[in-house]
């Protein structure tokens, strides 16, 4: 039997000498330029940083929890663009935690990074501490069950501030199953839901990330203006909402705890 592949690797991008891609086995998991944190290689990277830029008016600080860190470019990115914001971040692995400590250039500051498992830090924070959580939550390139549920929203719901904001990166592929449950989900906790992707992978064509938007209140999320967001990136994106999401939907019931 094969020892399982655990390595973990910074390499540098042949195409942009100040690019690193943090890789584990093998497989890309992170994209950080150590010149320009405002630079964002990867497409669901670049769209939920849209969210994030519309979230609030621009350059006000922000209070952010991060589940899941791994090279830590929202951090950075976040820093960048809105000085004096107050990030948390949930890394479950400490060897990636050591890695880029060591071989990316320091945070900036503001950033705590936290090495435990993301619901048990959820669970342990106080109420109406944040106005953003962003998760990117992913084992072997899958999103473990217990972060995906009904329960769990609800503990996120419960440390966002009344005007916060969830937002959830989603690997999926055709039909996109996982995409639509997890919407699904979050609809039945939040007030306002929206999904952001290739239009590709709306039309069922490609594997792929999906991002979830959700509001605690209703018309939370900017939809109009994160649909020209959308279009203008270089992989253009499409925004279902409202009725359109409900069309995406149909059918899907909220996963909980004990679904297993």
């Amino acid at each position: 039997m094969e020892a399982p592949d655990d390595r973990l690797e910074l390499v540098v991008d042949p195409g942009r000498p100040t690019g690193r891609t943090l890789l584990a086995a093998g497989v890309e998991q992170s994209y950080v330029d150590v010149a320009d944190p405002r630079y964002l290689h990867f497409e669901y990277v670049r769209r939920l940083a849209a969210l994030i830029d519309l979230a609030a008016p621009a350059g006000r600080p922000v209070h952010v929890l991060h589940l899941g860190g791994g090279a830590l470019t929202l951090p950075r990115y976040v820093a960048a663009t809105r000085p004096d914001s107050t990030q948390v971040v949930v890394e479950r692995d400490r060897a990636v935690v050591d890695l880029v400590a060591r071989d990316l250039p320091p945070l900036p500051a503001g950033i705590e990074v936290d090495v435990a498992e993301a619901r048990e830090a959820v669970t342990a924070t106080r109420s109406a501490a944040y106005d953003l959580v962003v998760a990117d939550i992913y084992r072997a390139a899958r999103m473990p069950p217990h972060v995906a549920t009904l329960e769990f929203a609800a503990e996120v719901a419960r440390v966002l501030r009344p005007d916060g904001v969830h937002l959830v990166n989603v690997t999926d592929l055709p039909p996109l199953v996982h995409a639509r449950v997890h919407a699904a989900t979050l609809r039945a906790v939040f007030a306002d839901v929206c999904l952001v992707a290739d239009r590709r992978m709306l039309r069922g064509r490609r594997y792929g990330n999906l991002v979830l938007a959700a509001g605690l209140r209703p018309d939370r999320l900017p939809v109009p203006r994160l649909v020209v967001r959308a279009l203008r990136d270089p992989v253009p994106g499409g925004v279902l909402h409202g009725p359109a999401l409900d069309a995406f939907v149909a059918g899907a019931r909220p996963r909980t705890d004990a679904d297993g």
